[in-house]
């Protein structure tokens, strides 16, 4: 808008601003792609060995994404972890379910391995990863907790390292020292 526009009381229409392109996914939109995932692989009736391991992956992003904020990962981690549930876990899935179960199961591709071996491979790979960083996660965890109790130490003194002992009771001749002794 030039100065002449101005003075006249013309305006320019605000330009909408428009979301970024690749904004990072919602909690709710990992949920739901965790959920179909599972669904496809529950729909789809595929062997055990990849239904256990879809499964093991799926559990272990859900334990994993919610501790993510807190736990200092970078964002290179935190990308692979949304990125593991919205895109590489459901496109390794998906892209075994669209071959025919016989040929994907019976068929080598890549050098002596079917298609359900490949993907064997991938999910074993997801799920060690997803693993290595849930533990990360938990470990920021233990580490806040070890802090904490060294600062409590350095604050009230150190932990008593054995429980505090009984108070001395005398000792009273009242029976018989075994149960069994009818004589007093």
């Amino acid at each position: 808008m030039g100065l002449f526009d101005w003075l006249k009381g013309d305006q320019q229409e605000p330009v909408p601003q428009q979301a970024p392109l690749d904004a990072p996914p919602t909690p709710e939109e990992i949920a739901d792609s965790l959920a179909k995932v599972d669904q496809l692989a529950a729909d789809g009736q595929v062997p055990t060995a990849v239904l256990s391991r879809v499964h093991r992956v799926t559990r272990r992003l859900r334990e994993t994404l919610p501790r993510m904020r807190n736990a200092g990962l970078d964002s290179a981690e935190q990308y692979s972890l949304m990125a593991t549930a919205t895109d590489y876990l459901p496109e390794a899935l998906s892209a075994y379910m669209r071959l025919p179960r016989d040929w994907a199961d019976s068929r080598p591709i890549e050098g002596a391995k079917t298609s359900l071996l490949v993907l064997v491979d991938q999910l074993d790979l997801l799920g060690s990863t997803v693993d290595k960083m849930y533990d990360a996660v938990l470990q920021a965890d233990a580490q806040a907790l070890i802090a904490h109790g060294r600062f409590l130490q350095e604050k009230f003194g150190h932990a008593p390292t054995a429980p505090p002992k009984a108070p001395a009771v005398p000792h009273q001749n009242i029976g018989p020292s075994n149960p069994l002794d009818l004589e007093v």
